[in-house]
């Protein structure tokens, strides 16, 4: 090992600093580290020139400023050693044991090459992060010390580079460390990343903070004198900081609410830091005893703390200057985890924390994520997912037992549902918000109280998604639609694999698993399913199959009334089915279907324009027909020309719906003094009904001539 006069500054400082918190021998940990770290890292060198050894040693400092544990700090020094260097799991194990190796593995880099577009790398390496994140928490604190570094030396990086690390910065970086409660980091990390993403923008916001706030400096000290002679004639204990909001927050607030530099007011904050929560609510009636409130502007953060366990008093007050100030006030331990967050859990403070509430929020906040990665189809779904979860603004609302569910502001009667149980959101018809009953869409707000209605026979809708704004909820109701979007096109798949067998004499039944397990083996499909999956999508043909699995049971000639069976539809095969737009099909109607490569099984009427396309391909075209009884509506194009006059929308729109048939969509593609020509997409059940639509539109006086488009 160097001895202490060989180790370079760096190791000197961190040595130093690990000492104030760390026993001996947990610091000779660290620095063992760094001699394996060094010898690994030996003649490697950033893109500034400096030995690479000396990044893993400023994110352990940067950790070690947060008095983390000495596993975190020596999983820092070695966290590149597994993916740059010749070392490898098991040899770290061996070296520091399985903890510190685990550690260093979670916070490997992930290879990209594997991945078709950088975007799919980074959401898949966000994935990965997550999921290792889960579990070991440790794991993020790395990650973002490390990013933390990096944007501090990003200058050496091309122009290029640096845009697209800050952007991600401030996507994904920034926000996982708010949503940990670790606002030190947050702050610098989103100064650091507008700073290389608008350079410009960063220059100007600066410039103008740096003009005004030598006239505000005044003020805001006297503000502080006035509170802080308030307080201690009060006798109430009070540390008071003074302090001016970031550039980014000030950037982010004149975007956000569109206003000019000089439309922000509340540029300066006082934090009032005193020794517990009944002293914070005293210090607020101080507070605003001695100056105005502003109304609406008060946040209780400590009775309904953050999701990240952040808690705080909020308010912003008058001055006599009638500059607006936003004052915060918390105790010394709600400091110390607004400033570290979960991170403060491994604070040294005689081996254990006082408060693990961050670290049980930020445990939730991720099995959360888990839950919704399970759900989710590919990572760059779930990357959504999971970044309009990580710092919403939240609103609190309430279960009928007084349970505090907090939510996304925006969030819908339907994502509380999701927030209770899968199953309670999967079958829920409405809720009951304040005692009134009210649609499942309903936006929520602030204190209210709501029961989820329910039952068992309701399911999952598409436009569902259309009205539920968290992560977790589109991730169920996703989840759920696929698997009955997979169920659909495998019965479908069923259906003309039988039929096609039919047609040979044969049946699935009759076809020995030895020989569909050869075919499927062959044919790369992993099971059956498969299979008929790319059947019913048009991707296989059943003939083809058909002949395949029965090379020798063809019908003898006189025999082949089953080949010529038309496979039936009632229109519920969900979206494995679909309907030529081209000519919108209806029940009545003589259909055919053509099994495009693309769409799958797509029904067409008989007089539809592109059939003489399709016969061109009769391996293609398949004999269908409308089952007897068929369910759910099916759309239908009408072209209404009506007198040009007042109101005459709302005539023709009320004659569809006193026929029982919903519009779609209307349009008015043409018009003139005298007529106007109005199309209309109706659902209606099947051919009666539309022509029960008809007769009512007729019987209306501004209608002069109704006809069916789509031919």
């Amino acid at each position: 090992m160097q001895t202490a006069a060989a180790l370079p500054e760096e190791v000197l400082d961190l040595r130093d600093l690990l000492n104030t918190y760390l026993d001996p021998e947990k610091v000779a940990v660290a620095l063992k580290a760094y001699t394996v770290g060094a010898e690994a890292h030996q003649g490697q060198t950033r893109k500034s020139g400096e030995d690479y050894i000396l990044h893993p040693v400023a994110v352990a400092r940067i950790l070690a400023r947060m008095r983390m544990d000495y596993v975190s700090i020596a999983a820092a020094i070695l966290h590149d050693t597994i993916e740059d260097t010749s070392l490898d799991k098991g040899q770290l194990s061996t070296l520091f044991g399985d903890e510190i190796a685990e550690l260093v593995d979670g916070v490997t880099k992930l290879d990209k090459m594997k991945y078709r577009t950088r975007q799919e790398a980074d959401a898949e390496s966000f994935r990965k992060l997550l999921m290792a994140m889960s579990e070991d928490l440790r794991v993020i604190f790395i990650k973002l010390a490390d990013r933390l570094h990096n944007m501090r030396t990003l200058d050496s990086m091309e122009p290029g580079s640096r845009r697209r690390i800050a952007r991600e910065t401030l996507d994904i970086y920034a926000p996982i460390a708010d949503r940990l409660g670790m606002n030190s980091v947050k702050s610098e990390l989103e100064e650091l990343g507008f700073r290389n993403l608008y350079p410009w923008r960063y220059r100007v916001v600066v410039e103008r903070v740096k003009k005004v706030s030598g006239n505000r400096k005044e003020v805001i000290d006297s503000i502080r004198q006035d509170l802080k002679k308030r307080l201690d004639e009060s006798g109430i204990p009070n540390r008071i900081i003074g302090r001016e909001k970031t550039p980014y927050s000030i950037y982010l607030k004149m975007n956000s609410q569109n206003l000019s530099f000089s439309e922000v007011t509340d540029m300066y904050a006082l934090r009032i830091i005193t020794n517990s929560e009944p002293h914070c609510y005293q210090i607020l009636g101080a507070a605003h005893n001695l100056y105005r409130p502003k109304p609406g502007f008060f946040k209780d953060y400590i009775a309904l703390p953050k999701a990240n366990g952040y808690q705080s008093l909020h308010t912003v007050l008058y001055s006599s200057y009638n500059i607006p100030v936003e004052v915060q006030i918390r105790t010394e331990e709600m400091d110390i985890v607004a400033e570290q967050g979960a991170a403060a859990h491994w604070l040294y403070k005689s081996g254990e924390s006082k408060d693990v509430s961050t670290l049980v929020r930020a445990r939730q906040w991720l099995m959360q994520l888990v839950d919704i990665q399970k759900h989710t189809g590919d990572s760059l779904e779930f990357l959504e997912g999971a970044k309009s979860n990580l710092f919403p603004d939240e609103i609190f609302v309430f279960t009928p037992n007084g349970k505090i569910i907090n939510l996304r502001r925006g969030s819908s009667a339907l994502d509380f549902a999701y927030a209770i149980h899968t199953q309670v959101g999967d079958h829920a018809i409405g809720a009951m918000i304040d005692h009134n009953e009210v649609p499942i869409g309903t936006a929520l707000v602030n204190g209210q109280t709501i029961e989820i209605l329910t039952d068992k026979q309701s399911q999952p809708q598409p436009d569902w998604l259309q009205v539920v704004v968290t992560a977790r909820a589109r991730a169920a109701i996703r989840h759920h639609l696929k698997s009955l979007r997979a169920e659909d096109t495998v019965s479908l798949g069923n259906q003309l694999l039988e039929k096609a067998l039919a047609a040979r004499n044969s049946s699935l039944e009759e076809i020995s698993s030895r020989r569909m397990r050869r075919y499927l083996k062959k044919n790369r499909y992993t099971n059956t399913e498969d299979l008929l999956t790319d059947i019913a999508q048009g991707k296989q043909l059943a003939n083809l199959v058909a002949a395949v699995l029965a090379p020798d049971r063809l019908r003898r000639l006189g025999e082949l009334d089953i080949a010529s069976e038309a496979l039936t539809i009632s229109g519920n095969e969900g979206s494995a089915l679909s309907y030529g737009v081209c000519c919108l099909p209806i029940p009545g109607d003589q259909v055919m279907a053509y099994l495009s490569a693309d769409k799958g099984v797509v029904v067409h009427r008989l007089e539809c324009p592109n059939l003489l396309e399709f016969r061109k391909h009769p391996e293609r075209c398949l004999d269908v027909k409308w089952a007897s009884i068929t369910t759910g509506t099916f759309e239908v194009s009408l072209k209404v020309l009506t007198r040009n006059v007042s109101g005459v929308l709302a005539s023709v729109s009320t004659s569809i719906s006193d026929a029982g048939a919903n519009i779609e969509k209307v349009q008015q593609p043409e018009a003139n003094p005298d007529t106007a020509i109005l199309t209309f997409n109706i659902l209606v059940r099947d051919r009666d009904h539309m022509a029960k639509v008809i007769r009512r539109l007729r019987r209306n006086a501004s209608v002069l001539r109704v006809t069916r488009l789509g031919l």
